[in-house]
């Protein structure tokens, strides 16, 4: 990681564009033991029924399959309650202590471990929604409530009581309930997903940290794409290549680190620490 240091010393000696911005995905909550997507004991893969993400993960199967799709979430939301931000998350707090007025997250991931772990609210951008939160199927309003308290499953096939139907409807019109996370057939919006948001932090972004995410979806691509137009560097952090790493193949400005999330961003905190603000954009 010779260059690392390179990087970010160029990053802070500009006078623009160098907000530095972590776009995470499942990959980085896998030591917490919450499972990727689509490895091979991913949650699509065990908890499913062995559907595919974009069959089972849409809109169209929650309206003919409401009942099985909240299993599924209830179920997963008790997972996430259950596990802990790892060793990653929590130097990504120590990260944005040192360098707060440039730098945010980006995150797919729905389990708000970067919460938990003590990074600021409004530094967090989710952009596939969270666990937290939910709105009515029906979309009688705009409105976003809190999750139902204490209705986290303890199995994926445990039945829905009538106790658990009842926390389920709309506060307003008495309709179903849905989580509110994004669907593979539904569309980003700034509303709940931030896209516009996020375009404009890519735009201002001189470090762009990919960690955990294969690139399957439409938006993390966007803002790599983004990042790279506006002259920002884009890093690939991942164990195997990946839709990223397709992406960046042969961009001036793009690097791939084949390592841990872990080592990466302990190497990154370090050079922070070592050398501030000041002596990294020392031009001397």
């Amino acid at each position: 990681m010779e260059n690392l240091k390179a990087i970010l010393k160029e990053n802070f000696q500009k006078e623009k564009r160098n907000n530095i911005t972590f776009l995470t995905g499942a990959g980085l909550s896998a030591a917490s033991g919450i499972p990727t997507y689509r490895s091979t004991d991913g949650i699509w893969v065990k908890g499913t029924k062995y559907h595919k993400p974009e069959e089972f993960g849409t809109f169209k199967y929650f309206s003919k399959n409401q009942e099985e799709v909240w299993q599924f979430n209830l179920f997963r939301k008790g997972m996430f309650e259950k596990a802990q931000p790892n060793e990653s998350h929590k130097l990504l707090v120590q990260i944005e202590e040192l360098i707060p007025e440039y730098f945010s997250i980006i995150t797919q991931n729905i389990d708000g471990l970067h919460h938990r772990a003590g990074n600021s609210d409004t530094k967090i951008f989710e952009i596939h929604g969270n666990m937290r939160s939910v709105r009515c199927s029906l979309e009688c309003s705009k409105s976003v409530y809190p999750y139902p308290n204490n209705i986290a499953l303890e199995r994926i096939d445990e039945e829905l009581t009538d106790d658990i139907w009842e926390a389920l409807e709309c506060p307003k019109c008495g309709g179903l309930l849905r989580p509110n996370i994004l669907w593979f057939d539904e569309y980003y919006n700034e509303r709940l997903y931030k896209i516009d948001s996020t375009m404009r932090i890519a735009k201002n972004t001189g470090i762009l940290v990919v960690i955990g995410t294969s690139g399957a979806t439409t938006l993390p691509l966007e803002l790599v794409k983004q990042t790279l137009k506006y002259g920002g560097y884009v890093l690939d952090i991942n164990l195997e290549n990946n839709n990223i790493t397709r992406l960046i193949e042969g961009k001036k400005r793009a690097i791939p680190f084949r390592t841990t999330s872990d080592e990466f961003l302990s190497e990154f905190h370090q050079i922070l620490a070592q050398n501030n603000i000041n002596k990294l954009s020392n031009t001397n």
